[in-house]
């Protein structure tokens, strides 16, 4: 009996400092988003928004939305 109470002691310490440490934490920031200006039609593929994103001197792009439109990204700047 003392040897179960052990065990199963053992255990949620295990599950508790192994859901309680991620590991390293980055600390993001706010992405601000446009929509883009040069993308035509239906926005299909993040790849493709991405590019014409860059084109645009953004940093990424992802499609957006019921109607699938190409939404240009870049990180927020603070005041």
């Amino acid at each position: 009996m003392a040897t179960k109470v052990f065990f199963s002691f053992i255990l949620m310490l295990l599950l508790l400092f192994s859901s309680e440490n991620p590991g390293i934490l980055r600390a993001e920031g706010r992405l601000c988003e446009s929509q883009s200006h040069l993308f035509k039609g239906s926005c299909l593929s993040d790849k493709n928004c991405r590019h014409v994103c860059a084109n645009e001197g953004f940093p990424g792009g992802r499609c957006r939305g019921f109607r699938r439109r190409c939404f240009c990204t870049r990180p927020c700047v603070s005041n």
